[in-house]
């Protein structure tokens, strides 16, 4: 069966790729979207049994939507450099250009869920449930400014994602385009962890930034790759 070949596999791991892919990016929508606006309008009861019933229920499909979505995407890779005969000769490849930049912030959004977004919300939680805790807010709003931050990244990241098999153009990831597309990373993943909401304060404001740096890394792998 052709499924069960290394071509079926790959099928499969795409298969869950998206799957995955839909439910972690579906729910980073909803919580930015739709959830925090209505926060924002609800009464203090109805939030805080919100965050006590609800939130964790859905980050519990969100953070192992983004657990899934991450291993899924080594797969993939990993067949593509089996089939090429290494991943650096796939690399080299416009693939490579293009899958390199939306996996590096692919790679930031899975990290950002697990090491910054669910064990502040887990404090913001407890708090709701009774353990209070003095550091809560502060929680809160570092979970918000990486869960936004994430939100920026994920609208570059599927355009690159759809850029590595379906744009067809002559680039090729160098030290140049290493070095560009690390740095803005670096500078905005260093905002998420330190920084400050500032333009990615609305919703309005992220979807914005979002495609501009979209716009931005298109630009670099064009001039650069």
């Amino acid at each position: 069966m052709a499924l069960f070949s290394l071509d079926g596999g790959q099928f499969l791991a795409r298969w869950l790729h998206f799957l995955a892919g839909v439910t972690w990016i579906g729910l980073l929508y909803y919580f930015n979207f739709v959830q925090g606006s209505w926060f924002k309008e609800a009464e203090a009861s109805v939030k805080g049994a919100a965050v006590q019933q609800l939130v964790p229920r859905a980050l519990w499909w969100f953070r192992w939507g983004a657990m899934f979505t991450f291993l899924s995407g080594v797969f993939i890779i990993g067949i593509k450099g089996h089939q090429t005969g290494s991943l650096g000769v796939a690399f080299e490849t416009p693939w490579g250009a293009f899958i390199f930049t939306g996996a590096l912030l692919g790679t930031l959004m899975f990290l950002n869920v697990w090491l910054i977004i669910w064990p502040n919300q887990k404090i913001v939680i407890a708090d709701a449930k009774g353990e209070k805790n003095p550091k809560a807010a502060a929680a809160g709003a570092k979970a918000l400014l990486a869960s936004r931050t994430n939100t920026l990244f994920s609208i570059p990241m599927l355009f690159f994602m759809g850029a590595a098999s379906h744009l067809n153009q002559a680039v090729r990831l160098n030290g140049a385009l290493l070095g560009a597309v690390f740095g803005i990373a670096a500078v905005l993943e260093g905002n998420a962890l330190f920084g400050k909401l500032g333009p990615l304060t609305s919703v309005k404001g992220v979807i914005t930034c979002g495609f501009v740096l979209a716009a931005v890394l298109y630009g670099l792998v064009s001039a650069l790759g």
